[in-house]
């Protein structure tokens, strides 16, 4: 499989095979990492990783940091964009063809949709997207299908349940269409002024995907095997009485568990707000935490594949 100087901008560019074993190869990783073996503490020696933060994060800056950390490269960059040229008239064009002479591989997260793109088309070495504005996040999608293969051994035939923001949610755009390659069953559950974009729900349709919408999560939440909740963004909203209608719409604790299967799993992307009660964290239901932590590895084997280090 061709991963070496690819760039990984959209979870639509890459196959079923081509994700699973990403899978495989983060499973590796995660072996190693428990075992402290070291067997990959040198693949990326020498290598850079530059990584443009023009958009606050904590998980996903830190966790490609720690990765290439652990894989013996280095790491340039920023996480604030007042702190370089930017502020001086620097173009996000010039930005990326000077520090493309700078690094190996690019991490970057952009508030604009489809910047990830752009940043590709000029740049010589590979970009990877850590979210485009409400576009698409694949880096946090490989982890969250590796989080759900290691909690149910398989991703086929899942009731899937996405609660909150489906509008902006770029977490729910990216995950829907990799597990659409994995025959689920969708229940897409929000305020209708959240709800998912047609764009997205046409493409799910046309690919085969049973797919319903819903405002009430206690009407199909014992059907499900995985509930996805997202934050209500306040980041969004251009007008603020837009989301004052619908902050803390759906709030979780665990009294929800009484009306769900034993089985469920509750997955969160962070940073959560007031959607999930910190009660149901010991649940062993709740799975947001080990989904944070499962960055690493995958983080890991994409670096590894996209610079070589492993086949």
């Amino acid at each position: 499989m061709a991963f070496k100087n690819r760039d990984l901008l959209s979870i639509r560019d890459f196959s079923k095979a081509e994700i699973l074993h990403i899978m495989d190869v983060a499973s590796e990783m995660d072996r190693s990492l428990k075992a402290k073996d070291r067997k990959y503490s040198r693949a990326l020696e020498g290598s850079v990783l530059a990584s443009l933060f023009f958009e606050p994060s904590t998980r996903t800056r830190l966790s490609f940091e720690a990765a290439m950390n652990y894989l013996g490269g280095r790491v340039i960059g920023f996480s604030e964009p007042s702190h370089t040229s930017i502020v001086k008239g620097e173009s996000f064009e010039d930005t990326i063809r000077v520090v493309d002479g700078y690094c190996d591989i690019f991490v970057m997260r952009h508030p604009q949709n489809f910047s990830a793109m752009r940043a590709a088309e000029l740049a010589v070495k590979p970009v990877v997207n850590g979210g485009d504005g409400t576009n698409e996040h694949p880096t946090q999608t490989l982890f969250d299908l590796y989080t759900i293969m290691k909690n149910f051994r398989s991703m086929e035939n899942l009731k899937v349940g996405f609660l909150g923001d489906l509008k902006y949610g770029r977490t729910v755009h990216s995950l829907s269409f990799a597990l659409a390659l994995f025959h689920p069953v969708f229940y897409f559950i929000s305020p209708k002024s959240l709800a998912l974009p047609a764009q997205y729900m046409d493409g799910l349709v046309k690919a085969g995907v049973e797919c319903h919408e819903e405002e009430d999560l206690m009407k199909v939440g014992d059907r499900l095997d995985i509930l996805y909740v997202t934050r209500i963004q306040k980041e969004r909203f251009i007008n603020p009485k837009d989301y004052q209608a619908v902050k803390g719409v759906y709030q979780i604790d665990r009294s929800f568990l009484s009306h769900a299967k034993d089985s469920l799993r509750i997955m969160h992307p962070l940073p959560r707000v007031d959607e999930i009660n910190p009660q149901l964290d010991r649940a062993p239901q709740s799975i947001y935490f080990q989904q944070a932590h499962n960055a690493l590895p995958v983080r890991m084997a994409v670096l590894a594949l996209i610079l070589g280090a492993v086949e």
